[in-house]
């Protein structure tokens, strides 16, 4: 038998919350891929199934053709609006750059902070040539 230690039932209440964390960012993960991909088959299977019929029979009007290829249309302009409600980090990432969708305590970024965070570097003091060498 192997002794206990104190120190593993914390560790296994740890990886408990752990998996029930993680378990529950797949399960929202899951769910908001599932509505992007059931708006996605609502939207163009019906495009796609009537442009099938269109091709064997030519008995489709062209009215209900241009309906249908609309709403395959709306599809995509409904992902920007699926996006920022499912995922907190899209929402957020929107927030910074958008001014329509800023809180009015966050500053905007200036162009300078931006710069530098994206070059991976800090501020550097200035390096001649003769400091190179």
């Amino acid at each position: 038998q192997v002794p206990r230690t104190p120190s593993q039932p914390l560790a296994s209440s740890e990886s408990r919350r752990f998996t029930n964390k993680h378990s529950k960012k797949a399960l929202k993960a899951s769910l908001t891929l599932g509505i992007l991909l059931g708006m996605f088959f609502v939207a163009w299977l019906p495009f796609f199934v009537t442009n099938v019929a269109q091709a064997v029979c030519d008995c489709v009007p062209a009215g209900f053709f241009d309906v249908l290829t609309w709403l395959g249309y709306c599809n995509s302009t409904m992902n920007p609006i699926i996006y920022p409600l499912f995922m907190r980090d899209f929402k957020r990432a929107m927030g910074k750059f958008l001014p329509c969708c800023r809180r009015s305590a966050e500053p905007r970024p200036s162009a300078i902070s931006l710069s530098m965070r994206n070059s991976n570097s800090g501020p550097r003091a200035a390096t001649s040539l003769k400091n190179v060498l």
